[in-house]
């Protein structure tokens, strides 16, 4: 088979696409992030908390789900395994760290919110994988997608204010009780669902994108 040319187009998928993705995430950590260095828009601002918790979450939840929309329920829980496995070991220690340091001891690879992370991401993917069933219609993706998403969203909000170690549980019920607009709740439901709305929708989006272009796996 003949080996493709070389073409401009390479230098952009190779190298421009790459260092856009180095910046963005670079930008999100140190500028945006209420906790990086210059948290430009505010410490506590539910969008900045969205663009990278919530961003960093749904990166997690959202490989699972596309796996499991265009592949099957296995590959998702698979894949959500992978994923939700090194969010919460990478969480856990980070809390737990923290917590030796500060406050006392708190293990938080026992705590049932932080171990949710990884349920959840296995979850959304095997849920959305047997209620799509390797169809490409995009209502039934969406739907899909939706369902999973907003169940899962549901239960970690549970979790995350039930299970939790007292110093997440304090500050989820927090988040809550915090005053947006004059409103109660509306700060916590944000935080806890909106990402996740955004999931089960842009997720189902790009899995049909991709089948456009033949990009999902193939079955045999």
């Amino acid at each position: 088979m003949e080996t493709p040319k070389f073409k401009l187009a390479d230098i952009f998928y190779a190298v421009i696409i790459p260092l856009i993705l180095v910046f963005l995430i670079y930008f999100l950590a140190v500028d945006i992030n209420p906790s990086g260095t210059i948290h430009m828009i505010g410490n506590t601002d539910v969008i900045a908390v969205i663009l990278t918790d919530g961003f960093a979450q749904m990166i997690v939840l959202g490989i699972p789900l596309v796996m499991g929309l265009l592949w099957n329920k296995w590959a998702g829980g698979a894949a959500g395994f992978i994923m939700g496995g090194m969010y919460y070991v990478a969480n856990a220690g980070l809390y737990t760290g923290y917590y030796e340091t500060s406050s006392g001891h708190y293990n938080f690879f026992g705590d049932l919110s932080m171990l949710g992370y990884l349920v959840m991401a296995i979850t959304i993917g095997y849920m959305a994988g047997a209620l799509n069933n390797g169809s490409t219609s995009f209502k039934r993706m969406l739907g899909a997608g939706l369902t999973a998403a907003l169940i899962t969203a549901t239960l970690q909000a549970y979790f995350n204010s039930t299970f939790a170690l007292e110093p997440a549980k304090l500050m989820n019920h927090g988040q809550w009780a915090t005053l947006s607009f004059g409103i109660p709740y509306i700060y916590g439901f944000t935080l806890a669902f909106v990402p996740s709305i955004a999931l089960g929708i842009i997720v189902p989006i790009v899995a049909k994108v991709m089948t456009w272009y033949g990009l999902q796996p193939m079955r045999h």
